[in-house]
């Protein structure tokens, strides 16, 4: 017994360093020739694509590296994004403020081969079938599982690169950069579908078609509708009322029933209009053509807010979209769910057009008993007493802060968030005071701060 024990010890000092993941079963000198790797790796260099590093020597990615404990072959870089971004520089990640596609901020190696592959691009799997072949389809669920009463795209046939480039990215609020699309929409749309077509021009009521955007009424992959409209439909549209509002088509033109747009909605919004023009505060937005905003068809969000919730505003808003692409952190409800979280669009009561008070507003999300209510119909959950809708489970991620009655205790046990502001006598602390509500650096600390203990400084000189 005790020679098996001695024997099968003397195997692991022998063989210890190799048996470990990484390690190489013989030595190597530091500056090996690929031939040499070839001996026994010739697999990597045969298949339908070849990487070309390959051909460029194994050193150019790897290293070899020999110590006390045996020769390991490892990578140049620990990271593949960097590693592959030594050569590939038209796929290295854009700023943090771009969009990118995910797996470029994890590992190159989630899509990719490194050596060689029977795709091209080194895929691992093609872009196109089902989801047993399509590579895309190992995390995007779009089109899978489609019930029979919905609809679905047949483009999802053709594959996925039909429409979108993987690893295209660009100016943030830019459609075909921030899902990544060949073109931007209706060009897009129009390489398939023919605007003079017939038989599409009859489903459009005769209207005309070439300078609609598809995708406000439509949805891009799959719908729970007929003809992939959108979940959130205009009840006239919905109804197939188009007269209601459209008169037949002249020179190619649209032709309303009213003299323009807003005298169209005033028609039967009645209500919002007199909410317009009464508010103590107004929106100027909102004393235009209502179309500005809102498709008069469909939309992704139930207001019909084109091209999107945050899009509609950042046309105007041209600092929020500059805050978009220049500070490291961005406050979700401006950014992600839309200004109406925390404004009321068509005027309000208050400056800024805030739904509450400062603190309030802030609280209605933050404070730790902040509770959303469920909606009396429709999916999601509410906040400001039904007045906002949010995704369900969306508060249960928002942090909260600790705050006693005595208005004390945020960000540290003690600290004031009431009274008043030692910078400026004339106003009271709040939580603008610190934070930046859209867009700021860490924890929203305003961007003139850029750091907590900056932040700090600003009222405790002595720091």
């Amino acid at each position: 017994m005790h020679l098996a024990v001695l024997l099968l010890s003397a195997l692991f000092i022998l063989q210890g360093p190799y048996l470990m993941g990484g390690d190489h079963p013989v030595p190597l000198a530091a500056d090996t020739d690929a031939s040499k790797c070839i001996e026994c790796h010739a697999d990597k260099t045969q298949g339908k694509v070849v990487h070309a590093a390959v051909q460029a020597g194994c050193l150019s990615c790897h290293f070899v590296r020999n110590s006390a404990r045996g020769t390991r072959i490892v990578p140049k870089n620990a990271r593949t994004e960097t590693l592959c971004g030594n050569c590939h520089e038209d796929k290295k990640l854009a700023p943090s403020n771009k969009p990118v596609h995910p797996p470029q901020t994890d590992d190159c190696l989630e899509c990719h081969q490194p050596h060689t592959s029977a795709n091209a691009s080194l895929l691992k799997k093609e872009t196109s079938g089902d989801k047993n072949a399509n590579l895309c389809l190992e995390c995007h669920t779009k089109g899978e599982n489609v019930p029979e009463k919905d609809s679905r795209h047949a483009a999802l046939d053709m594959g996925c690169a039909t429409c979108h480039i993987t690893h295209k990215s660009g100016e943030i609020g830019k459609q075909d950069a921030e899902f990544h699309l060949t073109k931007t929409t209706p060009a897009l749309c129009l390489d398939c579908h023919d605007v003079k077509d017939s038989s599409l021009l009859k489903a459009h009521d005769n209207q005309p078609l070439a300078g609609a955007d598809c995708i406000q009424c439509h949805d891009s992959h799959q719908s729970t509708t007929t003809n992939l409209l959108q979940a959130n439909l205009h009840s006239p549209f919905e109804a197939k009322l188009c007269d209601t509002c459209h008169a037949p088509a002249k020179d190619g033109k649209v032709v309303l029933t009213q003299p323009d747009a807003r005298a169209v909605c005033v028609a039967c919004h009645e209500e919002t209009t007199k909410k317009i023009e009464s508010a103590k505060v107004a929106h100027a937005g909102a004393q235009g053509d209502c179309t500005q905003c809102h498709d008069a068809h469909a939309g992704k969000a139930a207001d019909f807010l084109k091209p999107d919730p945050v899009g509609a505003c950042l046309t105007c808003h041209s600092d929020m979209a500059e805050a978009r692409t220049t500070q490291s952190v961005l406050h979700d409800p401006v950014f992600k769910q839309g200004c109406n979280v925390c404004h009321t669009a068509h005027g309000g009561e208050r400056e800024h057009l805030l739904r509450a008070e400062i603190d309030e507003l802030c609280l209605e999300c933050h404070a730790p008993t902040a509770k959303a209510q469920k909606p009396a119909e429709g999916f999601g959950e509410t906040i400001f007493g039904g007045a906002v809708r949010l995704p369900a489970g969306y508060m249960d991620k928002v942090e909260r802060i600790q705050v006693s009655r005595q208005g004390l205790g945020h960000p540290v046990f003690g600290h004031p968030i009431r009274g008043t502001d030692p910078r400026d006598k004339t106003k009271q602390i709040t939580c603008v005071t610190c934070h930046d509500p859209h867009a700021g650096g860490k924890r929203l600390i305003l961007a003139e701060a850029g750091t907590s203990r900056a932040l700090c400084k600003l009222c405790h000189k002595e720091m």
